[in-house]
């Protein structure tokens, strides 16, 4: 699980500050990193890892006023990015497959076949959470690539779950899909069908529409089960292709085998 990244790149460190910085620090209990505090007992290579990638980072290194590092690579500024942004405040433009190739390479998010999921998601303490979001699930089927997020939030005063789908296209071709979402527990459950929002919405946009599956922690708990302390909370789902009726009709679903 994760939380928000919340960089700006813009500073840059090169091989001889790096240099300078480490031998600095060894003669002081903590030190600063252009404005990063270091804890000497922290090895060389943790703290050159990419927090993204989790590669070794090799100058140039981005760096913002917090003193967050990231690599060049996961920077993609030669992709045309010259910022990195909360990610619920980014919407995705150019090539989806890039894209499915990055989630799938650099973030090893879950990569399914097929258009029926069954997920379940646990946390051992859910009311300390929030604002959590958890990873990132892929779906290919139609030819086409879909993902479903699941996170925690405050929606007013009251802390509540959600799950949403977004297609990984454009606006009209997600029209051209619905899907259901269903979770339940002790002889009770909720459904939820709607149609995906294109991932070229924003993560925040799509999310604060309030379009999915919400749930309020205490029926999550609810169906969770047990002393309702901790959450194992069971999404299951399908999406389907809307089919015009040849006669000029209703849609007929075609549902994925």
């Amino acid at each position: 699980m994760e939380s928000s990244i919340e960089c700006v790149t813009d500073g840059l460190m090169d091989e001889d500050e790096i240099s300078s910085q480490f031998s600095s620090s060894k003669s002081s209990h903590t030190n600063n990193l252009n404005g990063m505090v270091i804890n000497p007992a922290t090895s060389v290579h943790e703290l050159l890892e990419c927090p993204v990638c989790t590669n070794s980072m090799y100058p140039p290194i981005h760096q913002c006023h917090n003193g967050h590092t990231i690599c060049s690579t996961c920077k993609y500024s030669t992709l045309g990015c010259p910022e990195i942004f909360p990610y619920y405040k980014c919407s995705v433009v150019g090539d989806i497959p890039y894209v499915v190739a990055h989630l799938r390479d650099d973030h090893k998010v879950d990569m399914h076949s097929g258009c029926t999921f069954n997920h379940r998601y646990v946390k051992s303490n859910p009311r300390d959470v929030e604002n959590a979001t958890w990873m990132l699930t892929v779906f290919h089927c139609f030819g086409q690539y879909f993902c479903l997020h699941f996170e925690a939030f405050q929606l007013g005063m009251a802390p509540v779950y959600m799950a949403f789908l977004r297609f990984m296209g454009d606006e009209m071709d997600a029209r051209n899909y619905s899907y259901s979402l269903e979770v339940g527990g002790n002889g009770r459950k909720l459904i939820w069908e709607g149609t995906p929002r294109s991932i070229r919405d924003s993560h925040r946009k799509v999310r604060d529409s309030h379009d999915g599956l919400i749930i309020q922690r205490n029926m999550a708990l609810f169906f969770s089960g047990g002393d309702r302390k901790e959450l194992k909370l069971r999404v299951t789902g399908r999406i389907w292709k809307e089919q015009q009726n040849p006669d000029g009709g209703a849609c007929i679903p075609n549902f994925c085998s």
